[in-house]
């Protein structure tokens, strides 16, 4: 009656808390019927209720595995465990094994209970603290209570025996130490005729194994022909119904000992000789048309592979292998595959025998085979298939997943590189792969491949005519069409005149015309991104120079970029227009052909032997034809002779490669003006230099750290960190120079060149900084016999109705200049263009003639109430200063 009156007191079953618990509609139920049925086993423990203490710990049990905290019934498990009868001590020990671990100290006093449960006359007592002891045994329950493990490995009841060897393995990893006391134990095991106890046993002496060198040494020494003898008896013996899975005796246990086989065999050639017939038996006779048959195949095969050097049996291996990638199962060829992986290290020969196979699985459905085997297959190449197994992988890039173009054509790629026997075969390879793939292509793989066309001046004609071909079909291929761009852009006029035509070419008629049209399809193409409409400008203007008669219909184009929404491409433009129209005698010397790169070079910047970077402090860089510094480390920005010595890459991955050849990926490539200038020795690589290289390059650490103001009639100098940083100013703050008025890149070196010096030097003003409100020009001055100083006067002008208040001029530089800055003329700026603020700067440049002068500024007033903030970097002085 109390049982129903109350469904929780502590006379209550385990199955009807299970009831009331699944009864529960919501969690907040199940907590309330948690919480009252531990108050009822909480009120059962102070009251010292024997009779039911099994019943509370089975429900205790039960709460815990729900998640709910149990700690005040652990002692209710130690008990149980003194407790004389079976029942109750097996309660007590689950609950053991389920409450508590290793880590609770109050284990430490159930282990006499279990040391007396060990000696017990009852061996299923026995089996169950041999079964605790094996799950929560700690290292000090392992030093008292081995010898009487010990012991129990060769009692008379095989299941004693089977738990006491699993047991031994606990405690050996516990204490290491302990393991030299059970080797002649685990090798009376190993003559067992009872399989459970075989299995344990072998099972023990790997553990053995490795947590013990001396036990590796006497197994070697004494088991390897027990092992033997075993393993052939199971594999020759008759049909048993207890051990038959699928036709074969006992398939763990065979798994099992080729395990042991592998770790006694490994490293010693006697130990593998021994073995040696009966795995070629095992291999040979076992039947794979089952997944137990082919499990013992695979571990037969991996014990092979970890054997001393045997020809013979390896070859049997691979073969099994090469079965294995025939079968249906997608996880049989996976594991195939990935054992190949590793034979191909030990018998190449062995397994190229089955290549066929290997690239059949790659073009599998599944995408983890294709995985693994084009990973296989690009282990398999060498100088001499090189060219057949290219083949194939090309001939599938046509037809494969998209998804798995990337992945493969990567592949290909590093393939064709590695192992390329000729340059003209690695150019065609290349350019299938571009046309197939060239969207999925990364871009150190068409970096390099300029760098190889470069070198092949043999090839110049060929390539570039190949080129021409292969962009008319596939010129959507991003990659493709910035490749053949570069290549009409430097060798249009071998395109033309059908140059350098080798034996295997047809001929082909190619106008300037022509020409000129793939350069025009391709930049107007609105998939074109950025960078490769940048290519297209610069190939223009080289093209302006070699085909004349086209130089109007290019300037027509050029001109057309001119209203580019991108800054970057519409400052080309404007800039490009300028070299064509007015500047004609120097166009020439401007877009000569591009100086050969060094492959060496290149490739052991790739492999990061090579700095990214070069310094001036490191030296003078090495000179190449024509006089144009070369650093060797940032060969790539050579390439369209953008070299500088002031320009070091960006960082020494591959991906900074496109920086290095345009520039114009940097984040800071939308502000037109907020480039780092060359020295003043070669103008005109600063004319094609491409986008922003970082603010870094100017110094040796932070470039821009000081700043200084003229801010209340004196001079101040604080830190400004965030002027130190890479980011550009805004374009809605910051206005390029030539956005509103163009200054000609190029006076003095064309016809409209300045008058002579009379007085001195003269220096043309510059306007510095220009926003929608504000303007800031600099008006330049040197005193006669100082050229590393120079004089600065900053004029400020209103451009908006409002007057500026509280108006402060701040500027900071990288640490080789020196900054001076004079109190500004007013702290009020006047509206609408009727006045302005003038402030003058010295600066003193300790690089002189190597650096050219760079500055950032921080221009703060007030306007209405509100205080206003406009920043930039100043980067278009002259380069004499």
């Amino acid at each position: 009656m109390d049982s129903i009156m109350n469904p929780f007191s502590s006379s209550t079953h385990l199955r009807d808390l299970i009831r009331a618990v699944r009864a529960c509609k919501t969690a907040a139920e199940e907590r309330a019927a948690i919480r009252k049925e531990c108050a009822s086993i909480r009120a059962a423990i102070s009251e010292n209720d024997q009779d039911y203490r099994h019943r509370n710990l089975a429900k205790l049990m039960f709460i815990h595995m729900l998640g709910y905290p149990t700690h005040f019934g652990q002692m209710e498990c130690l008990k149980l465990i003194a407790s004389p009868g079976f029942p109750e001590k097996r309660i007590g020990y689950l609950g053991l094994m389920l409450l508590l671990d290793e880590r609770q100290e109050v284990l430490m006093l159930v282990t006499n209970s279990i040391k007396q449960d060990l000696n017990h006359t009852n061996q299923y007592i026995v089996g169950l603290a041999l079964c605790a002891l094996g799950n929560i045994c700690s290292a000090e329950m392992a030093r008292d209570l081995a010898p009487e493990v010990e012991r129990l490995l060769q009692f008379r009841d095989p299941n004693i025996r089977k738990k006491a060897a699993l047991c031994t393995i606990r405690i050996m990893k516990k204490v290491p130490d302990l393991a030299e006391n059970f080797i002649n134990p685990a090798v009376a095991l190993l003559k067992e005729k009872h399989h459970g106890v075989l299995l344990t046993g072998v099972q023990l002496c790997m553990d053995m194994c490795k947590v013990s060198t001396e036990a590796l040494e006497h197994f070697r020494k004494n088991c390897i022909g027990i092992l033997v003898k075993v393993l052939k008896d199971l594999a020759n013996s008759s049909y048993a119904p207890e051990y038959d899975i699928s036709g074969i005796s006992d398939p763990f246990l065979h798994i099992r000992l080729l395990k042991l086989l592998r770790e006694l065999g490994q490293g010693d050639p006697d130990a593998s000789d021994n073995m040696n017939d009966i795995l070629a038996q095992v291999a040979t006779k076992t039947e794979s048309n089952k997944n137990t048959g082919n499990a013992i195949l695979y571990e037969c095969v991996a014990t092979i592979m970890s054997l001393e050097d045997n020809s013979g049996l390896r070859v049997l291996a691979v073969n099994i292998l090469g079965r294995f990638l025939s079968s249906r199962d997608n996880n049989i060829r996976y594991v195939a595959l990935n054992m190949l992986m590793k034979a191909i290290i030990l018998d190449s020969q062995a397994v190229q025998r089955h290549r066929a196979t290997i690239l059949e699985c790659v073009k599998d459905s599944d995408a983890s085979i294709r995985k693994r085997a084009l990973e296989l297959v690009y282990l398999l190449i060498n100088e001499s298939n090189v060219k057949s197994l290219t083949k194939e992988l090309v001939d599938y890039l046509e037809v494969c997943d998209p998804e798995f173009k990337g992945e493969l054509s990567t592949k290909i790629c590093s393939i064709v590189e590695k192992f390329s026997p000729e340059k003209i075969w690695y150019i065609d390879q290349m350019l299938k792969v571009l046309s197939e793939a060239g969207n999925y292509v990364k871009d150190e793989v068409w970096h390099a491949l300029i760098v190889v066309i470069t070198n092949a001046s043999d090839l110049h004609g060929y390539t570039v005519r190949s080129l021409y071909k292969t962009v008319q079909t596939a010129g959507e291929q991003e990659t493709l069409a910035r490749v053949a761009v570069w290549c009409i852009g430097e060798y249009g006029e071998l395109l033309v005149s059908n140059a350098g035509m080798l034996g295997v070419e047809d001929p082909v008629t190619v106008t300037e015309v022509d020409a000129v049209d793939v350069v025009e399809t391709v930049i107007q193409r609105h998939s074109a991104d950025l960078t490769t409409r940048a290519m297209c400008l610069i190939a223009l203007l080289k093209l302006s120079s070699r085909f004349p008669s086209c130089s109007k219909r290019i300037n027509d184009i050029v001109i057309h970029q001119k209203g580019s929404l991108v800054l970057e491409l519409q400052q080309r433009a404007i800039e490009f227009n300028s070299i064509i129209e007015k500047h004609g005698r120097i166009r020439s010397a401007l877009v000569e052909r591009m100086p050969v790169l060094d492959e060496a070079t290149y490739s052991g910047r790739r492999a990061g032997s090579v700095p990214p970077a070069f310094s001036t402090s490191e030296g003078v860089p090495s000179k190449i034809p024509k006089g144009v510094a070369k650093p060797t480390s940032a060969p790539l920005v050579d390439l369209l002779d953008l070299s500088s010595d002031e320009i070091p890459g960006p960082s020494s991955s591959d991906g900074a490669f496109l920086q290095d050849l345009l520039g114009v990926d940097l984040p800071s490539s939308s502000q037109g003006t907020n480039r780092t200038q060359n020295n003043g020795t070669n103008v005109l690589l600063d004319l094609l230099s491409i986008g922003t290289p970082p603010s870094q390059s100017q110094s040796d650490s932070s470039p821009f750290d000081i700043l200084q103001s003229g801010k209340d009639n004196k001079t101040s100098v604080t830190v400004l960190d965030n002027l130190a940083s890479n980011s550009a100013p805004s374009a809605k703050t910051f206005s390029p120079v030539g956005s509103s008025s163009m200054m000609d890149l190029l006076d003095g070196f064309g016809p409209s060149s300045s008058a002579p010096e009379t007085n001195g030097p003269s220096y043309p003003s510059i306007v510095a900084f220009e926003s929608s409100s504000l303007k800031l020009t600099f008006n330049f001055s040197k005193e006669p016999g100082n050229l590393q100083s120079t004089l600065i006067e900053a004029e400020f002008m209103n451009k908006s109705p409002d007057i500026y208040s509280n108006f402060v001029f701040q500027t900071a530089v990288p640490k080789f200049l020196q900054l001076h800055l004079d109190p500004a003329s007013s702290s009020s700026l006047p509206a609408s263009g009727n006045g302005s603020i003038t402030q003058k700067l010295r600066v003193s440049n300790s690089q002189h003639g190597k650096k050219p002068l760079v500055m950032r500024i921080r221009i703060n007033y007030n306007v209405n109430g509100k205080d206003v903030l406009e920043e930039g970097q100043i980067n278009n002085f002259p380069h004499e200063l």
